[in-house]
């Protein structure tokens, strides 16, 4: 098959969660099957700097509203992955990938030029796949602007991925003149809504974990787009994502102290986090776990009900507290100070490191993701792969993957409770250090269990491939 994968970020030029992972680690299995796979994704400022040494392919230009804007595509290789960056001279100059009030400009730019590289290029494929509100324009450009022009594209089908339900690129109906075309489609709720366009005109529509696809089709995780997605229930596929083990395995990891596995990690993670905590400088301590938040800062996250625990546990040196993330203000700034209130016992490190983040993983005994909802989540999928035991709510993808320890049997994963509050979160983290300090037994043989399980990325492009079949036969 020939694929064509569009997404707002893509590992390792750009990333702000964990799309940017999948956006890597999928096209890299599919194109392992023998599939032809380009990603195509904006030429963001930082990538900018690069472009002399990438090839330039052509320009496209793209009228929005009254005026045309031109599009510049360029294309690299990295990994044996093809990747296609769409240029402007200011659209993506920010520092910052999305957030801005030119947004809907910005993506309705991106969907249009998507569409534009195809025709420049001649290169049509079977599938084009959308991931979230930024390429869900894509569908719906394709069938009015396109297909009736061109009969090249008239058999190109298409994938929406819904990575996060919350985030739909809403805007005011002012941005419909941008589409050059009005339509009901993307009206909802008196906005335009990008995602709800996606979600009623792609061929099929997929959510990154099969308990995620059953809780938006209700009224509190659904997030008023509940009606459309019933609408196209029949269309609507569950695939739980997976990560790159070669990205991601403490074995044969250059960003770790030490390289250990399911047999030696006892040995090998006590190195390493001797190691972390040295150099950042927190008090030296064999008896203190380290427990890591890796995420993108959002309410989404369960940083509320963190916010209301941690001091108990942190003023009485319970833990040592790892942090590594960006995003909403309000919760940087909860960690900046929450480092400077206990400098002995919390690290905060601002934006994303992959070397950092992989010692972080390597060294830590708990990782906490108590999500208000997560669609999938696989920086804890991640951290259970180095012995890292998660501490989340059932919700999602974490549900589908998190096995609670049962004390009878010793079976289980991680700590997990069901109510999004406080005290539901205490009880958890409670459980875990009790674990920690008074059976290691237990501890241990959980470590084990969790490094034993295998999110392949392999079985998730053998999924999509399926599901690419489906669509193409449909």
């Amino acid at each position: 098959m020939n694929i064509l994968f569009c997404s707002g970020e893509a590992h390792p030029f750009s990333k702000s969660g964990g799309l940017a992972d999948v956006s890597y680690a999928l096209p890299k299995a599919l194109s392992k099957k023998g599939h032809k796979i380009k990603i195509i994704t904006p030429l963001y400022k930082k990538i900018a700097q690069q472009k002399e040494n990438f090839t330039k392919i052509g320009q496209a230009t793209i009228k929005m509203d009254t005026h045309e804007e031109v599009a510049t595509f360029y294309e690299t290789t990295y990994d044996h992955l093809t990747y296609v960056f769409v240029g402007h001279d200011t659209y993506y100059s920010k520092s910052k990938y999305y957030g801005h009030d030119d947004d809907p400009v910005r993506f309705t730019f991106f969907n249009f030029a998507i569409l534009e590289y195809v025709k420049l290029t001649k290169d049509y494929p079977n599938i084009i796949h959308s991931n979230d509100w930024q390429t869900s324009l894509v569908p719906f450009f394709l069938d009015v602007f396109y297909r009736p022009l061109n009969a090249d594209f008239g058999n190109i089908k298409t994938l929406l991925s819904i990575h996060n339900l919350e985030k739909q690129g809403a805007y005011s109906l002012e941005v419909e003149k941008l589409f050059n075309h009005k339509n009901f489609t993307y009206i909802h709720m008196n906005q335009v809504n990008f995602l709800k366009c996606g979600i009623m005109r792609a061929n099929a529509i997929n959510t990154v974990s099969e308990n995620y696809k059953d809780e938006i089709l209700t009224r509190f995780y659904g997030f008023s787009l509940e009606g459309p997605l019933k609408s196209r229930k029949i269309d609507l596929h569950g695939i739980l994502n997976g990560f790159d083990d070669d990205l991601y395995n403490p074995k044969n990891n250059e960003h770790i102290y030490q390289g250990y596995d399911e047999n030696t990690f006892s040995i090998g993670k006590k190195i390493n986090r001797r190691a972390l905590i040295k150099d950042l400088n927190l008090k030296e301590s064999e008896q203190i776990p380290i427990v890591s938040f890796i995420h993108r800062f959002a309410r989404q996250k369960g940083i509320d009900i963190m916010m209301e625990v941690l001091d108990e546990y942190l003023k009485i040196g319970a833990f040592y507290l790892i942090v590594v993330g960006s995003g909403d203000a309000l919760y940087e700034s909860y960690f900046m100070k929450l480092q400077k209130r206990y400098p002995e016992y919390v690290y905060y490190k601002e934006g994303f490191d992959v070397a950092l983040e992989q010692k972080i993983y390597a060294s830590s005994d708990l990782f906490l993701l108590p999500s208000l909802f997560e669609p999938c989540g696989l920086n804890h999928m991640i951290a259970m792969k180095y012995g890292a035991l998660p501490i989340v709510r059932e919700t999602g993808g974490l549900k589908d993957t998190v096995t609670p320890y049962n004390k009878f049997s010793g079976v289980g994963v991680g700590f997990t409770f069901k109510n999004y509050h406080k005290d539901d979160l205490r009880e958890a983290i409670d459980q875990a250090l009790d674990l920690y300090h008074n059976n290691q037994e237990d501890f241990d043989n959980m470590i084990q269990q969790a490094m034993h399980i295998r999110y392949s990325v392999s079985r998730m492009a053998s999924q999509y491939e399926d599901l690419y079949e489906h669509i193409l036969k449909s």
